[in-house]
């Protein structure tokens, strides 16, 4: 299984809004199943940054497909090599 960064233009709409509950609910699904393990939205730039789990970017266009915001969405999907972070460290070690 590879590791994808996708990043998605939108532009803010009311038809959206009365998605977002059902659209939060699946994405909360795709994070609770570690599809997805991280999620970001700016309304500033209107942009989402998803990193997710998927075998290909087929498959990931397939996942996110299930959307109901999908088709307001403008995807751009990209393999990575690598990802890094705090997260995906060793807690620190603290003597008591």
């Amino acid at each position: 299984m590879s590791k994808f960064l996708v990043t998605v233009q939108f532009t803010w709409s009311d038809e959206m809004a009365l998605k977002l509950e059902e659209h939060r609910t699946y994405i909360n699904s795709l994070i609770e199943e570690q599809i997805i393990e991280h999620y970001a939205v700016s309304m500033e730039v209107q942009q989402v940054w998803i990193t997710i789990n998927a075998d290909s970017k087929k498959e990931v266009e397939e996942v996110l497909s299930v959307s109901p915001l999908y088709k307001y969405w403008k995807l751009e999907v990209w393999e990575l090599v690598l990802w890094d972070g705090l997260s995906y460290r060793l807690p620190a070690l603290q003597l008591n």
